[in-house]
């Protein structure tokens, strides 16, 4: 299946890592909704709500809460419907800055991990 069909929600949660049930946990709190629904009822996603779960599990190991990453999402889906106000850049920068900031004490956590793991070894 190419990135413009529609898929199920077993091939989106086979293509982005996440449970099924993690899917559905974002569509009821609204990260991210199905483009449509099939005549059976079942949830069908495209490109870009594989694309929108991608970003969202990207966020994930950084530490943004459900909160954090809706008001993300609401910033890039006005961005993408031709938001270019002060405050929608500033908004992104400030996403950018915080994003930069909690990698870097991840990698701080994960050199202090290795240094842990020599430890060990050397026992």
């Amino acid at each position: 299946m190419t990135n413009t069909a529609v898929m199920h929600i077993g091939e989106l949660a086979e293509r982005t890592g996440l449970s099924l049930r993690t899917i559905r946990h974002y569509d009821e709190v609204g990260l991210v909704k199905p483009s449509g629904r099939s005549e059976g009822g079942f949830r069908e996603y495209d490109a870009s709500d594989l694309s929108r779960l991608m970003l969202i599990r990207r966020m994930k190991p950084l530490g943004y809460s459900l909160e954090q990453m809706a008001d993300l999402l609401r910033v890039i889906d006005a961005r993408e419907a031709g938001d270019t106000s002060p405050e929608s850049e500033e908004a992104l920068r400030q996403f950018r800055e915080d994003a930069h900031e909690r990698r870097t004490k991840l990698a701080t956590q994960l050199a202090m991990a290795d240094e842990f793991l020599g430890e060990l070894a050397a026992r």
